[in-house]
């Protein structure tokens, strides 16, 4: 018989391999597809699972049919094995087919609809479909991008880390399970190392950074500072060289969670 903690707090089999990937590798890495410009999913599917990418992620700032996250979704699946779990961008987003989907608040808009309007509008969709939801505060920083327009978001500036460990610290004391912090798709300038290592201090929740992450160095630097996982989206659309593109950033995070590691144990 579960305990009554178990009942409660439940973790379904994906957000359960998120953890089980962060205890074994240091790291998660996730790569966003975009709906409307998907690309060669053929490809993408089976170069994700032969890396070791940890889920891909379904995903679009301004992407509103759920036929579309549906039909993309259809042929990650029928390629691959690999976990997808949807991120959406509002109600549209809730499709079938995706094992998880990351049940987000954008906890820096001015507009409650994307801070709990949509997930009150949806979750029932979500539970219908059977899709396993994680619990993901979204916060918008530095360049914000098409995200942060359309979320009506405030972005923290890179030079204010303490804004975002105090919404970080209210997102764990809420009982969000990670903080994905977004710099924004295409953002010209990573999210500066510093500003993780600065809200690494306050909360013990996953981090998860995206936004500008180009290649395995940038990665690495991240990791090494205090983050858990990246996300990679834009830098894989053109495909050219996926496949050393995806080595590379993983790389870096291996090397990263290396160094991560080697400064916990000094």
């Amino acid at each position: 018989m579960n305990s009554y903690c178990d009942r409660i707090f439940k973790i379904g089999k994906i957000e359960k391999r998120i953890y089980e990937k962060l205890e074994s590798d240091g790291f998660v890495y996730f790569v966003l597809v975009d709906p409307e410009k998907p690309g060669d999913l053929v490809s993408l599917s089976k170069i994700a699972q032969e890396s070791g990418v940890t889920a891909i992620m379904v995903g679009g700032s301004t992407a509103q049919l759920s036929l579309d996250y549906e039909e993309v979704i259809s042929k990650i699946k029928h390629e691959s094995s690999i976990p997808v779990i949807i991120f959406p961008s509002g109600t549209a987003s809730i499709a079938r087919g995706a094992d998880a989907i990351w049940f987000m608040s954008l906890l820096n808009s001015d507009d409650l609809f994307y801070v709990i309007g949509a997930q009150y509008l949806g979750i029932s969709a979500i539970r219908s479909l059977k899709l396993e939801p994680i619990p993901l505060a979204y916060i918008i920083v530095g360049y914000g991008g098409t995200v942060g327009f359309v979320g009506k978001a405030r972005p923290i500036p890179y030079e204010r880390p303490e804004l975002a460990a105090g919404y970080a610290m209210a997102a764990e004391a809420l009982g969000f399970r990670f903080v994905y912090f977004e710099g924004g798709s295409g953002a010209p300038r990573h999210i500066p190392p510093e500003f993780i290592s600065y809200v690494r201090k306050f909360v013990s929740i996953p981090i998860i950074v995206g936004g500008g992450i180009t290649n395995g160095t940038i990665a690495k630097e991240l990791i090494a500072a205090g983050a858990d996982g990246v996300v990679t989206g834009n830098v894989l659309e053109g495909y050219s060289q996926i496949k050393d593109k995806i080595f590379d950033i993983i790389q870096g995070c291996k090397e990263g969670a290396k160094d991560k590691l080697s400064k916990i144990n000094k």
